[in-house]
């Protein structure tokens, strides 16, 4: 299904542009926001190239349900973190306990050289105004390497 919009409009946008990552292992202090109505989900495309030996990247998904942050509500969160889920083990007679926690993704290059790799696609839902993708260095802190991010948002019909 086309966007409602245009065949274009907002489908390729950049998370992050082409820079090297904030000193001593902090998060990106303000990630893009990436609006992402009408879309029902989205591949990242990453290009690291580490700073120093055991150069390796964090990163982290969050979603917004607002269109602007002036629409949260009271005591609401404006950003979502994406959660990893593990099913527990099911034992007739007994309820069942699962685990959810927010996850963040950690990549560790391989060599010297610009990496590039894609991840997802990330269901974006009904509910999803806006995206982000946090960032930091996590292997050679020392020595931050480059990473950019591209969003390709599409429509599963």
């Amino acid at each position: 299904m086309p966007h409602p919009i245009s065949t274009t409009y907002l489908d390729v946008q950049e998370a992050r542009a082409s820079a090297v990552l904030t000193a001593a292992g902090a998060w990106d202090a303000a990630p893009l926001e990436l609006a992402s109505p009408y879309f029902d989900e989205v591949n990242l495309a990453f290009t690291y190239t580490r700073g120093g030996a055991a150069g390796a990247f964090d990163f982290q998904v969050e979603t917004s349900p607002y269109s602007v942050a002036a629409n949260v509500p009271a005591g609401a969160s404006e950003w979502v973190t994406q959660a990893i889920y593990a099913a527990g083990g099911v034992v007739a007679g007994a309820d069942t306990q699962s685990r959810v926690q927010r996850e963040y993704e950690t990549y560790q290059a391989t060599g010297a050289g610009a990496e590039d790799f894609s991840y997802g696609p990330l269901n974006l839902g009904a509910t999803v105004e806006r995206i982000r993708v946090n960032a930091r260095e996590s292997g050679n802190v020392g020595a931050p390497g480059t990473l950019q991010i591209e969003a390709f948002f599409s429509n599963k019909a």
